[in-house]
């Protein structure tokens, strides 16, 4: 079962108008979907995307008319509200990573815990399996792969052992993937299985997680309408600096020479203001969910009027 993270606070965060437009760019299950459309009204509006096949087919179930569900990328909002005919939106969440429901089925192939075909995509519907990519990709691809997504110190050590036995065979499964990186890594973190970046590492690069967001938060900042609200739920430091520098070089006022003759008051004003500090999940929320532990809230709001699609 999947236990939505920080629920009532991302939902608070948005500072719902209950006749606004808002985006849950990761449907996932639909918990803070479901929260959103809670503080809505009848002229409200919610535009959820995901491109997990699955998630979609759970949306299915929210009948309702003030709800749209896209089987799209967070990367193609733009796209999407272009094709839905709306210009500006009061608030957007992000639920980043993976789900629990795509983790704890066996067959998507995201976790060593099971031996399953080594797929690791949230689109099962397109793109290239894990085991396809690592059939083909040389050494330094693999090596590049896990320490950039992984931060994983024996990614080279990896690399070559994963090399070498492709040689008798194709790596298909879960199962023989941990089994070669348990073989790579010399020491192990406490308490952490030793595939646990590789795996990581590798699910990222297939479903492109960071060049996703990096893509849909300049997409965000054009689109809300002044006083509209950016939240975003990160899972792992890769993602959460990604978002830290986003919005804080989105609140910082335009730097020129100091010698340029130009006032302060005439320079672009930022786009976006640092709503709070950064916010975990408390003790009750990590003991009833473990999976929380790592999540981080930033939330930013938008300056001055909305540059529309155009911007």
């Amino acid at each position: 079962m999947h236990i939505t993270v920080l629920l009532q606070e991302a939902a608070n965060a948005l500072a719902i108008r209950s006749g606004g437009v808002y985006v849950d760019g990761t449907f996932g299950r639909g918990g803070h979907s479901r929260e959103v459309l809670g503080r809505l009204d009848a002229a409200g509006r919610l535009i959820a995307l995901d491109r997990d096949p699955r998630a979609i087919a759970a949306g299915r179930a929210i009948g309702d008319p003030r709800f749209t569900l896209v089987h799209a990328p967070f990367s193609a909002l733009a796209e999407v509200l272009d094709r839905l005919g709306v210009d500006e939106i009061d608030g957007a969440l992000f639920d980043l990573g993976v789900s629990s429901p795509q983790l704890d089925d066996a067959a998507r192939g995201m976790s060593f815990r099971f031996d399953a075909p080594l797929d690791m995509r949230m689109d099962t519907s397109r793109g290239q399996t894990a085991a396809q990519w690592l059939a083909d990709a040389s050494v330094a691809q693999i090596t590049e792969v896990l320490r950039e997504y992984g931060e994983e110190r024996f990614a080279h050590a990896i690399a070559k052992t994963v090399a070498t036995a492709r040689t008798r065979g194709a790596i298909a499964t879960t199962g023989q993937f941990a089994a070669l990186v348990e073989k790579a890594v010399r020491t192990r973190e406490p308490g952490r299985h030793p595939a646990t970046r590789s795996f990581q590492a590798l699910r990222i690069f297939i479903n492109q997680e960071l060049e996703e967001l990096k893509q849909v938060l300049p997409i965000c900042a054009r689109r809300l309408r002044a006083g509209g609200r950016l939240v975003v739920i990160s899972f792992h430091s890769l993602e959460d600096r990604i978002v830290k520098r986003f919005m804080r070089s989105e609140a910082t006022p335009a730097r020129l020479p100091a010698r340029l003759p130009v006032r302060a008051a005439e320079l672009p004003p930022p786009r976006l203001a640092l709503v709070g500090r950064a916010r975990r999940p408390g003790a009750d929320e990590v003991a009833a969910n473990p999976r929380a532990r790592s999540a981080v809230m930033r939330v930013a709001e938008r300056l001055g009027p909305c540059a529309g699609a155009a911007a």
